[in-house]
């Protein structure tokens, strides 16, 4: 079993200050005795967590967060579960998207990346890393791709769903090159809203938390629909891209619609040799966690049929949010599990050993 959503934190922003230069570093340390940057970058968010954000049964250590305790990490989900490898994305880091200075912003993804390979894959040799990037900056983010990218426990590139474009802007070239180019998926994680990006719903900011919750698939509509219009995946044949905790039932309607259009509207985008669904069932993988759950369970299994979810979904549990997934009830037709729980993994993630 393979876990592609677990979120390791820092205990403070503090953590990062080794790994930054005298300038940004300076910059954090003033930041955080103004009160802004140890919580960084929750600051930006417009909503909270009624609840809280991790499960309530978790008690960390004094001070620290729940994904910031490693022994806890070991003991309720790598162990419990003998996951063979945890794939791990972060917690604070995925709202990166949301400052407003690109060159901070690339700093504080270096300073954690080094963060990340120094203080957490050392540990335990089944945990995986993502390399954080700035999508603000592209020219940024490819170089720390360039830079980190060949890590043997760096498996993806990532970066939050929210952002001040659509992914298939050109702009976020750069960040596809040097990805396919170093042969890393990139993934995208729920998560970045506020701050100077986009909003999660199209209509205007929303209420309430739990508006906000339910509503966050509408950023991944338009990044899905981007990417394939403008032909990154013409572009960059080899690139996968992994779509994480952004729900899953949307995309079949969407793909329906982009495909009705293909003929018709084809004008606009005579790169794209393929039908929209085709490109997507290529080069697009989505994580299981949060999987929607309708009152009629065979309405779900219909559209993962659709998608073809035998061959699209990767298992998440998403440890340690409130709303984890016990792989054990993970609700996926049982012939399934050896591709979303190992197979499907391993060919979108190629440093992990393969299976003949």
């Amino acid at each position: 079993m393979i876990d592609c959503d677990v979120h390791n934190d820092w205990v403070n922003a503090d953590v990062l200050l080794p790994y930054m230069d005298e300038t940004f570093g300076d910059f954090l340390r003033r930041g955080e005795r103004a009160g802004g940057a140890q919580s960084f970058p929750h600051g930006h968010r417009p909503w909270l967590h009624p609840e809280g954000y991790r499960r309530a049964d978790l008690n960390p250590a004094e001070g620290h967060s729940a994904g910031s305790d490693y022994a806890m990490m070991k003991e309720q989900l790598l162990d419990k579960y003998d996951l063979e490898y945890a794939i791990l994305t972060g917690e604070e880091i995925i709202d990166l998207s949301t400052i407003a200075n690109p060159y901070y912003a690339s700093a504080m993804a270096k300073a954690n990346n080094e963060y990340l390979i120094h203080e957490w894959l050392t540990l335990d040799k089944r945990l995986k890393g993502s390399l954080a990037v700035a999508p603000q900056d592209p020219e940024g983010a490819a170089a720390e791709i360039r830079r980190r990218g060949d890590h043997p426990d760096i498996v993806q590139v990532m970066l939050s769903s929210a952002a001040r474009r659509p992914y298939g802007d050109p702009f976020y070239n750069p960040i596809w090159e040097a990805a396919a180019e170093v042969g890393l998926p990139v993934a995208m994680h729920l998560g970045g809203n506020g701050g100077v990006n986009a909003e999660s719903s199209f209509a205007m900011p929303p209420t309430f938390y739990y508006e906000h919750h339910a509503l966050l698939c509408q950023s991944a509509m338009s990044h899905v629909a981007s990417l394939i219009l403008h032909g990154v995946f013409e572009k960059w044949p080899t690139l996968q891209f992994v779509i994480i905790e952004c729900g899953i039932s949307w995309l079949p309607p969407v793909l329906w619609r982009l495909d009705s259009g293909w003929k018709a509207l084809r004008k606009e985008t005579p790169w794209l040799k393929r039908l929209p669904s085709e490109y997507a069932r290529d080069h697009l993988r989505f994580t299981t966690q949060p999987l929607e759950q309708p009152p009629n369970s065979d309405h779900m299994l219909a559209m993962l049929e659709a998608m073809d979810g035998k061959n699209t979904l990767l298992f998440s549990s998403d440890y340690p949010h409130w709303d984890f997934d016990d792989p054990y009830e993970v609700a996926i037709p049982k012939d399934w599990h050896e591709n979303v729980f190992d197979l499907n993994i391993r060919k979108v993630y190629k440093k992990l050993p393969q299976k003949s």
